[in-house]
């Protein structure tokens, strides 16, 4: 495992172990219903286990790589292993009371990537958000709500923003557009704060920013804000995601990376260069 790996948690864990079992399993020629059989189980559970979307019982993995025929114990001790550390829960397990089902595997995800491209239409970047910013977002919506839960909520999403600045950090490449940093999220002082926060990050090696203006008209993205994860294991694909509100949708298939990839690499060409960003955002910051 690569240190971004070893930090993130079960998600990506699980996606690593289920690939590498189902290669094992592939080159012994075992079909996935055999396998079922060997673990009490079924053909489906097992097709879970491959693609990583559920947790795995050591037994379950000590079995199928006796029956996929491993003799090396070295190699038996490091997957057993592996699927030990994919069962703990990520360091966001302590808030599952503010944190929807759907959102946890999107988590441990960007815990692992080393490159996250995004483009935002309504608000500023999550990992680049202020806590009076993220304050104002997460009550938007939602009525009234305990101030605990508030800030639980500012704090999960501090602690997400951990990634830009940890030994091996993530690299962020976001394209904003011109009405997300002219929308008053939480007043015009925090907002203020936040474009500031904005010209201050475009100075981090690992962050590139760039701004879509109303001037530049219609653009690619017509289907609104998605990001692209990758990651720097091989058996991790590079992954879509689009949030909705109450689910997300996670797209790995070929054809749907292309498009969205093809589409995130025209809003670049059509933003001005990142190294117009600064004067872009302070021009609007006057305006606050």
């Amino acid at each position: 495992m690569t240190e971004s790996g070893a930090q993130s948690g079960p998600t990506a864990l699980r996606i690593i172990l289920g690939a590498h079992l189902r290669r094992m399993r592939e080159a012994a020629g075992i079909s996935r219903s055999d396998a079922g059989w060997e673990i009490r189980s079924s053909e489906s559970k097992v097709s879970r286990m491959e693609l990583g979307r559920v947790g795995f019982k050591e037994r379950d993995v000590a079995d199928l790589l006796r029956l996929y025929g491993l003799d090396d114990p070295e190699e038996r001790e490091r997957l057993l292993s592996l699927a030990r550390d994919a069962n703990n829960p990520g360091w966001w397990h302590r808030f599952g009371d503010v944190l929807p089902s759907w959102f946890h595997s999107y988590l441990g995800l960007e815990a692992s990537a080393q490159l996250i491209r995004t483009y935002e239409l309504q608000f500023v970047p999550g990992l680049l958000q202020t806590q009076e910013y993220v304050r104002a977002v997460v009550q938007l919506g939602r009525g009234l709500i305990p101030a605990d839960e508030v800030d639980r909520r500012v704090s999960l999403r501090v602690s997400r923003q951990e990634v830009l600045t940890r030994v091996s950090p993530v690299r962020l490449w976001a394209v904003v557009d011109e009405s997300a940093l002219r929308r008053p999220i939480g007043g015009v002082k925090a907002m203020r704060a936040q474009l500031e926060h904005l010209i201050e990050a475009t100075y981090m090696p690992n962050v590139t920013l760039q701004v879509m203006p109303f001037e530049a008209g219609g653009h690619a993205a017509t289907g609104g804000a998605y990001s692209i994860l990758r990651f720097p294991e091989q058996d991790l694909p590079d992954i879509v995601y689009i949030e909705h509100l109450t689910s997300a949708l996670y797209l790995d298939k070929l054809e749907d990376l292309d498009q969205y990839t093809a589409t995130m690499e025209a809003l670049c060409v059509a933003a001005p260069p990142p190294n117009k960003t600064r004067d872009l955002i302070s021009t609007i910051l006057k305006d606050f």
